[in-house]
């Protein structure tokens, strides 16, 4: 034991050193003493001298003597050698002690050899386990004299002697496989000596038995009896008969080995995640959109991409302009007494307009919602659109001169809006600005990401079903000069130049710029209904009538990733969130099923899709359902549409 490893009571066994603790020394800075000892005395300040005394002092000092001063107790204190060492190993970076061992010898404390315990552990095995039996040692000594005469030497053995427990016998065999005979049921109680009195058969029993067949008969020739005792059971009169029948049908019938897999069919289906831990997915019913007038059927819903308002078409032709978090209606425009096939909000958000087909045309309506720089682009954006004169510009000869006209509507009042006061404070164009004329019915309308060119789609029309547009320049162009297949849908690629192009069973994808088809997508549905592109670009939903919900992994594969069949009825509408990893699907029975559908960037990962909520709210009118469906961009929300009249709100509360 080393001195620097006493208590400070152990190092002051006179008790003369300062014992006032942390007490900062210049309070006593005003008197002759600096604190006090162990008893009571005044501990008082020592001289230092001036400069000169102290170089004196060290003059005079040994070499290799340290000297400090202690300031506590007022004094000076001479270093000793372990004081030394202990400060000098400090400086260097090292243990203070000496002694310390810094890398130690290891004590496997824990050993990692297994040790047998528990009960009768220590029993010796028994004896009889060692010794031969009698049949081995014969085979030891033919072994033993076909060495001797030379027929076999020691690297050749014939079989093995000693058998492990874990070889079968009937696979070393020869031979075809020897397969066990079915055993017979066990007798039940219609063949006891004593049975029961139900098991008895009547008279009547009896003379109905007797006029079955013998495979019809319940217990075949056999007649339960009763007897006193064991012993006045007689011999079975068809025992030999049956025996010799059994042995026939194991000789002649043919069996074959089936091996039954012990499977646990749980571990065949992966496991999903719990419902609860992939919130945030819509659940509840917060609010239900409502106009004064009777409800007709709505066919289209869409959202402005700030999440603010929210737009719906019915088959009365009357476009409603709703606010999202009070619902009140805002403003609706009667546009013509033909049904709302499709609409679509701008996704720009600076531009406040909204696309609609309806009957044979196609829709621009400025909705008046945006702040004072929104009213400028968005006015800007309509300009060219809203002082068209000529039918737009379009090339005489070109294909889409002969299939759209481009018509202002901004001296019209026949399509105006009920009223002229603006949404927003700041004004600007509100109301129908242009209408494109067709050929033929426009079913779907599509917006590009950037909100200027947008798509038409008239299934009719044949080589002009696909009508692409400008809105900046009142410009149209036909791409295809002729179509393969009916064309029911149309959507842009949203980071690519690629446009989607749907008929009733094929998803074809054409580059615009090389005018070229990428990829044909093989639905394998009847009849498609509705389509929508994941926000990355690389992934594909598609909806049909024939009750399929079908994912393409455009990276994968031109075959479906994902099928899925949970509705009862046609789907109508499916889509994708553009924030959260939610996807949804709206079917004629009225429900609405929502998916968590996660994407990785890792492209060795495939997508997750887990149903997590089946939302009900809708009535099914004339054979048809929920017909529309919309996330809100912002918020894990939904809105939905159907047959009934009624537009709900669904939140995740």
């Amino acid at each position: 034991m080393h001195t620097d490893d006493l208590s400070s009571d152990d190092e002051d066994p006179t008790g003369t050193n300062n014992r006032i603790g942390r007490i900062p020394l210049h309070w006593y800075d005003d008197y002759e003493h600096i604190g006090y000892d162990a008893h009571g005395q005044k501990v008082i300040k020592s001289s230092q001298g001036d400069n000169l005394d102290r170089a004196l002092e060290e003059a005079d000092r040994e070499q290799g003597k340290f000297v400090v001063y202690d300031a506590l107790n007022a004094k000076n204190v001479e270093l000793t050698e372990r004081q030394i060492t202990l400060l000098r190993r400090m400086q260097s970076g090292a243990f203070a002690h000496p002694e310390h061992d810094a890398n130690p010898d290891y004590i496997d404390y824990y050993s990692g050899i297994p040790e047998i315990s528990g009960l009768n552990s220590n029993r010796y095995e028994k004896k009889s386990r060692f010794q031969p039996s009698a049949y081995e040692k014969l085979q030891v000594r033919r072994l033993l004299h076909r060495l001797k005469c030379g027929s076999i030497n020691m690297d050749f053995l014939p079989f093995l002697l000693w058998k492990g427990d874990e070889e079968d016998e009937l696979a070393l065999r020869k031979g075809p496989q020897h397969i066990a005979p079915p055993k017979q049921p066990p007798p039940g109680h219609a063949y006891s000596y004593n049975p029961p009195e139900e098991y008895l058969p009547s008279q009547e029993e009896l003379e109905e038995w007797a006029k079955l067949d013998p495979e019809d008969r319940p217990y075949g020739n056999f007649i339960p009896q009763k007897y006193d005792n064991l012993r006045s059971v007689g011999a079975y009169q068809d025992a030999v008969k049956e025996r010799f029948e059994r042995c026939l049908d194991l000789y002649l019938c043919p069996r074959v080995m089936k091996r039954r897999l012990n499977i646990d069919p749980e571990s065949l289906v992966p496991r999903l995640p719990r419902a609860s831990d992939l919130r945030p997915f819509p659940t509840t019913k917060c609010i239900e959109y409502r106009d004064g007038e009777e409800s007709s059927v709505v066919r289209c819903l869409s959202v402005s991409p700030d999440g603010q308002f929210l737009v719906s078409g019915g088959e009365d032709g009357v476009l409603r302009l709703w606010e999202v978090q009070t619902g009140r209606l805002v403003r609706k425009w009667d546009l013509a007494e033909k049904p709302i096939t499709s609409i679509e909000w701008n996704p720009n958000r600076s531009h406040h307009c909204v696309l609609a087909g309806i009957g044979k045309c196609a829709l621009i309506i400025a909705t008046g919602t945006g702040s004072i720089d929104d009213a400028e682009v968005t006015d800007a954006l309509l300009s060219e659109a809203s002082s068209i004169k000529s039918g737009g510009n379009i090339a005489p000869e070109s294909r889409a001169a002969k299939a759209v006209k481009w018509v202002s509507l901004k001296k019209l009042n026949k399509l105006a809006s009920t009223s002229s006061i603006a949404i927003s404070a700041y004004g600007g164009t509100i109301g129908p600005v242009v209408i494109l004329q067709t050929n033929r019915d426009v079913s779907s309308v599509r917006w590009h990401r950037k909100g200027d060119y947008f798509v038409t789609v008239s299934p009719k029309a044949g080589a002009a079903a696909v009508l692409i547009h400008q809105l900046s320049k009142a410009a149209s162009q036909q791409p295809f000069g002729k179509t393969k297949g009916e064309v029911q849908l149309a959507c842009f690629h949203p980071v690519k130049p690629f446009l989607f192009v749907a008929s009733k069973e094929h998803v074809r994808v054409y580059h615009l710029v090389k005018q070229v088809m990428v990829k044909r997508l093989m639905s394998g549905c009847r009849h498609i209904s509705s389509l929508d592109v994941h926000v990355s670009g690389d992934h594909v939903v598609v909806g049909s009538l024939d009750r399929r919900l079908v994912w393409f992994d455009l990276d994968l594969a031109s075959t479906p990733y994902k099928t899925l069949k949970y509705h009862e009825r046609a789907l109508r509408s499916v889509g994708f969130h553009p924030r959260y990893p939610l996807m949804a699907s709206a079917s004629d029975d009225g429900s609405i099923h929502v998916f968590h559908s996660m994407v990785y960037s890792d492209l060795m990962r495939n997508p997750l899709i887990v149903p997590v909520k089946v939302l009900r709210g809708h009535s099914v009118v004339n054979s048809l359902g929920a017909l529309a469906m919309v996330f809100h961009p912002t918020q894990p929300w939904l809105f939905s549409a159907g047959a009934d009249g009624k537009i709900h709100l669904f939140q995740d509360l």
